[in-house]
Order: structure tokens, then sequence, then C-alpha cells
């Protein structure tokens, strides 16, 4: 019988959580030790937090166009 998960249970997304999660790890510990993963600096963290509140705040409010006059 199928499981009520919405992927077909193949490739990574199909996998348990915590064997996606175990596998990414070892992905990120690779990039470090191999001198190629990148590491925000304050500036960089400052300007993606910036953006991403830019971003949420585009999407705030109840109207998303049209009119509400009546």
């Amino acid at each position: 019988m199928a499981d009520n998960n919405s992927n077909s249970g193949r490739g990574f997304a199909g996998m348990d959580e915590d064997k996606q999660r175990e596998i990414a790890s070892k992905g990120g510990k690779a990039a470090h030790e191999k001198g190629t993963a990148h590491e925000f600096d304050s500036e960089e963290a400052r300007e993606a937090g910036r953006k991403g509140g830019q971003a949420r705040g585009n999407n705030q409010g109840g109207n998303q166009g049209g009119s509400n006059n009546m």
C-alpha cells in the first residue's frame, strides 16, 4: 500500500527527514574542509536580513490588489 506522502518515495525528497539532515550535514562539513563553503561576514548577513525584511514587508497586508471600495 502507498504512503500518504506527496512524493513518490524516490530520491532525496523521499527519504526520512533525519536521513536527509545527515546527508546534508556531511555535505556542509566536506565543503568547509575543502574550503569552498561560503561564510557570511557581518555585512553580508546584514544585507540578507534587510532584503528578507523587505520581501516579507511587501507580502503583508490583506489587500493583494483590487479594490475594497463598495
